[in-house]
């Protein structure tokens, strides 16, 4: 399962919300923010470099292709905005003959931006949510995500839509 879309469009609530609900497991998810914490900790400058980047998703593509490998389902939970990012993980469930799932996180910019501004964080401005945004934008459309290979592709409502993260877990199943 390939999680799309830009910070604070609510991927890490959604994905939190499915767990508590018994639909997926924990284990499942691979994010690329839990690692950065894991690897880099409290040190911001040196967690946002290409080499930590590179680090980073060599490390979550490792724990993907790990759980492929048994067998498991695996949760992609980074912004997966850009065709390179969903490309690389596409070819890893090929490898394993393991189906894609995308859930696109959509939120129009006016809630991405209250919703980044919620959460306090500072290792992401809000130039920086725009920018994702935009990516997304022109280049994470349904069409365009399954002629790169994903399998079912589902909007996962959100503010917008007046649904709260857990209530979008009671509208998917997974099996």
């Amino acid at each position: 399962m390939v999680l799309v879309g830009p910070p604070a469009s609510g991927k890490s609530s959604f994905v939190r919300a499915l767990i508590a609900r018994g639909l997926i497991d924990g284990d499942s998810v691979v994010s690329s923010d839990e690692i950065r914490a894991e690897l880099f900790g409290t040190a911001p400058a040196e967690a946002h470099t290409d080499a930590a980047d590179a680090r980073i998703f060599d490390e979550r593509d490792r724990r993907i292709v790990a759980r492929l490998a048994d067998g498991h389902t695996a949760v992609a939970e980074s912004t997966n905005v850009t065709s390179r990012a969903r490309t690389r993980l596409i070819a890893l469930a090929r490898r394993f003959d393991s189906p894609v799932t995308v859930l696109r996180f959509d939120p129009d910019l006016d809630v991405l931006l209250e919703q980044h501004a919620e959460r306090g964080r500072t290792d992401i401005t809000t130039a920086d949510v725009h920018a994702f945004a935009a990516v997304m934008a022109r280049h994470a459309g349904t069409d365009q995500l399954r002629s790169e290979g994903a399998h079912v592709v589902h909007d996962v409502p959100g503010r917008r839509q007046g649904v709260t993260p857990a209530e979008a877990a009671t509208r998917f199943s997974f099996i």
